[in-house]
């Protein structure tokens, strides 16, 4: 029997709070019938905006709350100050089973705390991740961490690959996903200390390790997933991301300059569609905090009605693949591994 995945949203979060999350969340029920919904937050606020017949399906719901977590909140305030926040109870109610996943478009620092003080991390997993798709040549490239670790040891780093294998594996049907350590050369000699002990700890993995990839490699295609620390892939996302809009307003310029070339603007507009189409970050929206031992997927703050009903898509992936479980028993398997070689070496020394 098909799961009916229970998504509760942070109705509140966000640039722009319900005048978004509510129509996404009515255009994902719409778009799978399977899909329940409970909108976390101001009642008044939420169901003025919620038409009378979706309240009636039975299909959503609105469970109050008396507080809001501002873009602007430090995490520890939100964390002790803010106990009946949007954010905190929708990431309760996936502690205490009511929903199977929480969507916010919140304060990314505070859900990060809230999710990883409500939810604890899987066993074995030190630190929770922050992992998405990008556009690449050929589809898409999976990435991580993307912020919520600064300083990552190589067994961060390890465990980052992990997740991110298991994740990949599950959403992309991909049996063998092709895992690559960022670094600034291909070479075994060029990086950190902690980026070489990390290639140690993957050569030597059950993974489809490809070895390190540079910068230009997230795009290219050949790689499925990405491993770096949360410094430098939050600074290549934004700069990707700011790329992407200089780009996009550059060639815009150049088609107003003249009649010309406004002229030469209509010709190639389908061409200029499909190309948007295909980058539109809109359908990237959606960033997965692996390692909890629930599921939380934060969408970008200033999230369009399309962009955060993306996010709300990947929530459910996730919870029909139990990508938490998958992960947990992946780890409980290493940690097996681990202790039986152990175990193997030492009666071979006291042989």
């Amino acid at each position: 029997m098909t799961k009916k995945p229970t998504i509760a949203l942070d109705a509140m979060g966000g640039d722009h709070g319900p005048d978004v999350t509510v129509p996404a969340a009515l255009d994902s029920l719409g778009q799978n019938p399977n899909l329940q919904i409970i909108l976390v937050g101001d009642e008044g606020e939420l169901s003025k905006r919620l038409p009378a017949e979706w309240r009636l399906s039975g299909r959503i719901s609105i469970h109050h709350t008396s507080e809001r977590v501002e873009m602007d909140d430090s995490p520890a305030k939100a964390l002790r100050n803010k106990k009946d926040s949007s954010m905190r109870v929708a990431i309760n109610l996936v502690r205490d089973g009511v929903a199977d996943a929480c969507v916010s478009a919140g304060n990314t620092g505070a859900l990060m705390a809230i999710a990883r003080f409500v939810l604890k991390t899987i066993p074995g997993i030190d630190r929770p991740a922050i992992i998405s798709a990008v556009p690449s040549r050929h589809g898409h490239t999976h990435m991580l961490d993307l912020g919520a670790n600064v300083d990552c040891t190589a067994e961060h780093l390890y465990q980052f690959a992990v997740m991110g294998y298991e994740l990949v594996r599950a959403l992309e049907n991909l049996d063998k996903p092709r895992v690559g350590l960022l670094n600034i050369g291909e070479e075994e000699i060029k990086g950190n200390e902690q980026v070489k002990e990390a290639y140690k700890l993957l050569e030597n993995s059950y993974m489809n390790f490809i070895g390190y990839v540079e910068g230009d490699d997230i795009y290219l295609g050949d790689v499925d997933i990405v491993v770096t620390d949360g410094f430098v892939g939050n600074v290549s996302l934004k700069t990707s991301e700011g790329l992407a809009k200089m780009i996009g307003e550059a060639l815009k310029q150049s088609f107003k300059r003249n009649w010309l070339t406004k002229l030469a603007g209509l010709v190639c507009m389908p061409v200029l569609s499909a190309f948007k189409k295909r980058f539109d970050p809109r359908q990237y929206n959606g960033a997965s905090f692996v390692g909890l031992r629930g599921i939380v997927v934060k969408s970008h703050g200033n999230a369009d009605r399309a962009a955060f009903a993306n996010a709300v898509h990947m929530a459910v992936l996730e919870v029909e693949k139990s990508v938490p479980l998958l992960i947990g028993q992946r780890i409980e398997s290493i940690f097996a591994d681990s202790a039986t070689a152990t175990t193997n070496t030492e009666e071979r020394v006291h042989a």
